[in-house]
Formats: C-alpha cells, sequence, structure tokens
C-alpha cells in the first residue's frame, strides 16, 4: 500500500475530526495555518534557547573579566535563572489554562529578550546575575502554554512529532547561540554579543502578538466545555500524581537536564581548557578557510554551534518521527527508542571528554548530543497524553518544573561545585572539569530505567 509522505511531517495536520469526549481534540484551523503556527512556535523557543544558552560560549571571558569562580558561573547560568524560571510558571500555566496563550508567549519573548540585551550592560556578578533572574522570568511563560497550544492545535497521533518540532528550538537554539555569541564575542566582545542575541525576539515577540490566534476564541462550544471542566492546580496535581507514568517520565526528563544542562557552562571551558592548543591550532586553520581573524572562543562556537545544533535538531525530529510511527502499533512503545539512546548515550559521552584529539571529542559529542535529544517529542507528547485537555498547561508547567529545577537550577551548580573540588584536590582546573563531566555524565543510566517502565505504564495511562 503507498504510504503518505505527508503523514510523518508534524507540521502538515488533517481537518479537523469529531472531538472524542476527552478533551479538545479537534484541529481548529486550517493545516496551512498550523504549519505557520507551528514554525513561529519553532522560532520563538530558538530564540527562547539562544537567549538562554549564548551565557555559555561567554563563560570563559565573563569569568576574567569579573573574576569569577566555577560554582559562580554555575549558579549565574543555572540556579538563579531556574528558581524564578521554574517557580513562575506554574502560576503562568494556570493562567494558560483560561487566558489568551498567544499574548502570554508575546510578552514573555519580550521580557526575557529585554534582559538578555542588559546584561550586557552589567559590571558586576550581582547586576549579571539580577539580569538572569529577568531573563528566566520571561522565558517562564513560554514552554507551558506553547505545549497546551501544540496540543490543541494537532491531532492526538500526531502530538510527539509536533512537539518533537517544537523542541527542535532547543538544539537549532544552542547552535545559534554558541555560532553567534562566539563570532561577536571574538570580534567585538562578551557585551555586544548579549545585546545582539537579544534583538531579535522582538520582532517575534510582535509576530506571536498579533499573528499567533487562540484556538478557543474560535471554538466557542468548546471553549464553553473547557471553562465548565476547569480545573483547580490542586486537582490536576493530585491527578498526575496517581499516574505512574508522569513520574517516571517527569524524572526521567530530570536526570537527562541534570547531566545536559549540568555540562552545557562547563564545554567550552573543557576544550579550552584541556585541548587549548589544539583549538588555537583549529582556529587559525578554519578562520584561514574564510579569511577571518578566528579566535578559540569564536571557533569553539562556531564547531559546537554545527557539530552539537544540527545534531540535536535531527535527535530530536528523528525522536518525535520515531514515536509517532511506534504509535501506530503500541502507544508505549514510543519510550523503546528513548530509553536506549539514553542508555548508549553515556558511554558514547565518556568516549568523547576522554578522547586525546579535540576534533575527535567534537565528532564524538554530536554523536552524544543526537542520542540525547531523541526523548524530547515522547517525554512531553506523554505528559500531555496522561492529562485532560483542561490540564494541559499545568500539567506541562509542573512537568517543566521539575525538570528545570533539578536539570538547571542544580546541574550547572552541582558540575561547578565539583569541578572545583576535583581542581583544589589537586587534578587542577583542566582534569577537574574533565573528572566532574564524566562523573555526572553515569547518573543518565537511571533515564533508560525509567523510560523502560514507562513502556509497561503509558497505554493504561493515557486519556486525552
Amino acid at each position: 500500500m503507498p504510504t503518505d509522505i505527508a503523514a510523518d511531517d508534524p507540521t502538515v495536520v488533517p481537518p479537523a475530526a469529531p472531538a472524542d469526549g476527552k478533551g479538545l481534540e479537534t484541529a481548529p484551523f486550517s493545516p496551512a495555518y498550523t504549519r505557520y503556527a507551528l514554525w513561529l512556535l519553532l522560532g520563538i523557543y530558538t530564540i527562547n534557547f539562544l537567549d538562554r544558552q549564548v551565557i555559555n560560549i561567554l563563560a570563559e571571558p565573563i569569568k576574567k573579566d569579573l573574576g569569577l569562580a566555577d560554582w559562580q558561573l554555575g549558579l549565574m547560568s543555572g540556579l538563579a535563572f531556574a528558581l524564578f524560571y521554574t517557580f513562575l510558571g506554574l502560576p503562568i500555566a494556570r493562567l494558560a489554562e483560561k487566558r489568551n496563550r498567544a499574548l502570554i508567549i508575546g510578552t514573555s519573548v519580550a521580557v526575557w529578550s529585554g534582559f538578555t540585551a542588559l546584561c550586557g550592560s552589567a559590571q558586576t556578578f550581582s547586576q549579571l546575575l539580577l539580569y538572569r533572574i529577568g531573563v528566566g522570568v520571561g522565558e517562564a511563560g513560554c514552554t507551558p502554554p506553547a505545549h497546551s497550544l501544540i496540543s490543541d492545535m494537532v491531532p492526538r497521533e500526531k502530538r510527539s512529532s509536533a512537539l518533537a518540532f517544537y523542541h527542535m528550538g532547543t538544539p537549532i537554539g544552542s547552535l545559534l547561540g554558541l555560532v553567534f555569541g562566539g563570532l561577536v564575542a571574538d570580534a567585538y566582545g562578551w557585551r555586544m554579543a548579549f545585546l545582539v542575541a537579544g534583538v531579535p525576539g522582538l520582532i517575534f515577540a510582535a509576530l506571536a502578538v498579533f499573528t499567533l490566534r487562540e484556538p478557543r476564541k474560535l471554538i466557542a462550544a468548546q471553549a464553553a466545555r473547557a471553562q465548565a471542566l476547569s480545573a483547580t492546580f490542586g486537582e490536576t496535581l493530585k491527578h498526575l500524581m496517581k499516574t505512574p507514568t508522569f513520574g517516571l517520565v517527569a524524572a526521567a526528563a530530570a536526570v537527562q537536564a541534570f547531566v545536559g544542562y549540568g555540562h552545557s557552562p562547563f564545554t567550552v571551558s573543557f576544550f579550552l581548557r584541556v585541548h587549548s592548543a589544539e583549538v588555537a591550532d583549529l582556529a587559525k586553520v578554519v578562520g584561514g578557510w574564510f579569511g577571518w581573524d578566528l579566535g578559540p572562543i569564536g571557533f569553539m562556537g562556531l564547531s559546537l554551534g554545527i557539530f552539537s545544533g544540527v545534531a540535536g535538531a535531527g535527535g530530536a525530529f528523528f525522536g518525535g518521527w520515531l514515536a509517532d510511527r511506534a504509535a501506530r502499533r503500541d502507544i508505549g512503545s514510543i519510550m523503546t527508542g528513548p530509553a536506549i539512546a539514553s542508555l548508549v548515550s553515556v558511554p558514547v559521552y565518556i568516549a568523547a571528554v576522554s578522547l586525546p584529539s579535540a576534533l575527535g571529542a567534537l565528532i564524538m559529542l554530536a554523536i552524544s548530543v543526537f542520542l540525547g535529544t531523541i526523548w524530547y517529542g515522547p517525554i512531553y507528547a506523554s505528559a500531555q497524553s496522561v492529562a485532560p485537555a483542561h490540564m494541559r498547561a499545568t500539567a506541562s508547567a509542573i512537568l517543566v518544573f521539575i525538570i528545570n529545577l533539578i536539570g538547571l537550577g542544580l546541574g550547572p551548580l552541582g558540575v561547578g561545585i565539583l569541578s572545583d573540588a576535583l581542581n583544589h584536590a589537586g587534578l587542577g582546573s583542566a582534569e577537574g572539569v574533565r573528572w566532574a563531566l564524566i562523573l555526572s555524565t553515569l547518573i543518565g543510566v537511571a533515564t533508560f530505567f525509567c523510560l523502560w517502565r514507562v513502556r509497561k505504564t503509558l497505554a493504561r495511562d493515557s486519556i486525552s
């Protein structure tokens, strides 16, 4: 039987189907507009991660300019951002259950972009910390409303790939943040890099406010039903707590986030400390190809952005595509690929930071990133599937709260503290950061066991 290629494209949405009585299950917009909305949300999430991650390529020059320790880098890029990002996500998600999600997203983009630009004016660690908190405040209003909006826009059978498509913004945004942040910092300094990173978000904020539609405004009957079914935060939390699948995917994602976010601020530092001579040589060679005066920071931004960004986007897309195909046979099997990938990524990453060659390390790191992003679509889709439509934004916010409090809040700080401890124990700054990365990677094995268990619980717990 011939296969319809469009069936595997997350931006191609079939016409509306009747609601099944479990939530807002119709496709409220035309396929063309839905494609536009998904692309716009991808662009917004790309800017989200560009502004969030650009600080990682700038970590070493900021450290030298402001005289910081590794734990301060971890605090600035992790916990300070994550505390406000995670806690504010909950009340914003409650607002998104009833209010205009497009307006919430657009306002949030404007706030975090403005604070990103302000980071370039910071003269002290305290000022930079305050501005990074502002970025976290703004970004808190993005993902929970976006998850809810996407889940209302697309049918259930395409949810994994649609959410994976949105979460391609993570590696793409990181790619752009590393590449442009590194190149701008090389040419004009780290302060200008923050300013350049903050400007594009204002354009996306306007597009969200003026062109992104709220489905509730167009589907009066369903909007009334959503109002009638509105749940309190306590009711939503109680429902999720008695749902084994949600607890397992939250634990798995939190561990993955701890490892991924924990490594991010120190990856460039690792290469500059462990492979400094080779990185300097590679920078001269690559710069010569293009006629650029390319320094180590610019080279690392360019190489990490391309190697890891492309691999991460490919892994996210592949994971969503694979999950949607698996779901046609058995909903629980959508976790088989992410479970195996999470296990294999552990030795691959350890190999990457153990190789004597910087170029070899970059290649192995790209493979690790590909494997480490396959879980995006399946995990977020699972969390949406075990929540009724009127609880989806809050369910997403609770999941994001757990992921970011543990992953973004504790990951960079934990790896930074471990790096400092190993440094002072006699390993030195280079080997200290290498072993901090290796040891923190080992906890990623726990993700495999959680996701393998979800294969047994997801079919029973899915309701929307």
